[in-house]
């Protein structure tokens, strides 16, 4: 299957999870997920999966390039959060800062596990995704993608343009792969 992944994780979480404790980072964390899920319905999104600080957001090839849904969920995402600043500031005293990746390619997706199962997908894009996210403190950007997901998502929300950063080695990777940015006007 042909999909589009986005890995979503909150800035400098295991700083934010000393100062709270558990049980406050506990119910940060539950306000930041649901504070940015509408962005994610809006944009026909799927929630793979969370692991800790992070989700996993995934579209069919369609729905994420149609009217740049996978742009404008992340746009939507940090416009719905600073909707809600005030709150985090007086509940927290923090406000959530996030990082994304993005990248699209085949997966095989299927029913996994013995004990709990579920169903999961896998492939390079998965590994190259989270190795695009981890880009963005070298970059010192929000939001990265590959190229390979630039060049046919070209159709993007109002207000935003793509900027090429070039060819980078990632982790663990023999191949360069191309990364963008995107900035609004």
């Amino acid at each position: 299957e042909r999909r589009i992944f986005m890995f979503a994780d909150i800035k400098n979480a295991t700083g934010i999870a000393e100062q709270l404790g558990e049980k406050k980072y506990f119910n940060f964390l539950k306000d930041f997920f649901r504070d940015i899920a509408p962005a994610i319905v809006q944009s026909r999104g799927e929630v793979y999966q969370y692991v800790g600080d992070e989700i996993v957001i995934s579209w069919k090839m369609k729905h994420g390039i149609k009217g740049g849904n996978t742009i404008a969920c992340f746009y939507n995402m940090k416009r719905m959060l600073q909707f809600r600043k005030q709150r985090y500031m007086d509940t927290y005293g923090i406000f959530p800062e996030f990082k994304v990746g993005i990248h699209c390619g085949d997966v095989m997706v299927g029913e996994i596990g013995k004990i709990k199962r579920e169903i999961a997908f896998s492939g390079d894009v998965l590994n190259t995704t989270s190795r695009i996210q981890e880009q963005c403190k070298v970059y010192d950007v929000e939001i990265l993608a590959s190229e390979v997901f630039a060049d046919i998502a070209y159709k993007l929300p109002k207000g935003v343009t793509k900027k090429g950063l070039g060819d980078e080695t990632l982790r663990g990777k023999k191949e360069e792969t191309g990364i963008v940015t995107y900035i609004t006007d």
